[in-house]
């Protein structure tokens, strides 16, 4: 009887951390300044946007983009501010990306694909 309670208290708790797993992966890439990890969690076309200017990318085109600004901005550090969920099932994180240049706030949006959250939004605000 125990055996099989912790088993299903160890999948539950597995089911409760899947979700977050992309989104504490993009805050590890970002803390890090890594363009090379957060393109892991992209969609196969991403929305990048810098103040305001940015496209749609491909994940090639995306880490050129970010290497661009993690050297012109270098990171102090980066923490989530807000989490939530619209009803449609996205899954949005904002936080605030503090740079040696200057802090930005970070939307990131995330969109269920084939079982798993992935990024499909990415906006960098200067504050």
């Amino acid at each position: 009887m125990k055996k099989s309670l912790l088993v299903v208290v160890a999948l539950l708790l597995g089911f409760a951390s899947y979700g977050q797993t992309t989104t504490e992966n993009v805050k590890l890439a970002l803390n890090a300044g890594s363009a090379k990890e957060l393109i892991k969690y992209f969609n196969d076309v991403t929305e990048l946007k810098i103040d305001d200017t940015g496209a749609n990318y491909s994940r090639i085109q995306a880490e050129s983009v970010l290497k661009e600004f993690f050297q012109q901005n270098q990171v102090e550090n980066f923490d989530y501010i807000h989490k939530g969920a619209s009803p449609e099932g996205l899954k949005y994180n904002i936080g605030m990306y503090n740079a040696k240049s200057g802090a930005f706030r970070v939307v990131v949006l995330l969109k269920e694909v084939k079982g798993e959250y992935v990024v499909d939004t990415m906006n960098f605000n200067k504050e």
